[in-house]
């Protein structure tokens, strides 16, 4: 009958660490996270849950990647995004390095949340519908570290950009993360900004 805050704080306090994570599905944000992402604009921003799914956004990330709005929620996950859309495929000037950076990350996510169970049929449909998928989820090797380095794309109406990537744990939402995209020079700030209307 604990809050999750409480039932932290209460392992915490008689066991000298964290519960096991429970995943405990979302769907949305807290307004005040909203608002943090809109701030955040000209750089592109999301919120994502542990098994990748993406659920808050700025107009900067509609720019950048797509408008997620026009996804149905249950589609709206990063991993479906990079094996079965097309477009996500063309963007990327190292897709195979993505793609491989991404599965790893998410299998270490997933697990890290408790989230197993609930990532199966996704994983089952993704092997199904993409051998790029299944090769690299059948893989057993180690985790991909993020490496500090400026990502390129090619936007299919603005042409290239450059973004630093960051990832940032939200505070009291263990499930959650905010990647944010920073410009990596001042023309390409200046790009995205131009475009946000």
């Amino acid at each position: 009958m604990l809050t999750e805050p409480e039932r932290q704080h209460l392992f915490v306090m008689a066991l000298g660490r964290p519960p096991d994570a429970r995943y405990q599905k979302r769907d949305g944000v807290a307004p005040r996270l909203q608002r943090v992402l809109d701030k955040l604009d000209p750089t592109p921003a999301m919120i994502r849950t542990a098994t990748l799914d993406v659920i808050a956004w700025n107009r900067a990330a509609t720019i950048l990647w797509t408008d997620f709005a026009q996804i149905p929620a249950g589609e709206r996950n990063l991993l479906r995004l990079t094996f079965l859309d097309p477009r996500a495929r063309a963007a990327q000037y190292d897709w195979e390095g993505v793609a491989r950076m991404m599965v790893a990350g998410f299998r270490v996510e997933a697990a890290r949340a408790g989230a197993a169970a609930e990532i199966r049929p996704m994983v089952d449909e993704l092997c199904r519908l993409s051998p790029e998928f299944r090769a690299l989820w059948q893989e057993s090797g180690a985790p991909v570290e993020h490496a500090e380095v400026v990502k390129r794309i090619r936007h299919p109406e603005h042409g290239p950009l450059a973004f630093e990537f960051s990832i940032f744990a939200v505070d009291g939402r263990p499930d959650l993360s905010m990647l944010v995209c920073n410009p990596a020079t001042p023309a390409d700030a200046s790009r995205i900004a131009s475009l946000i209307p």
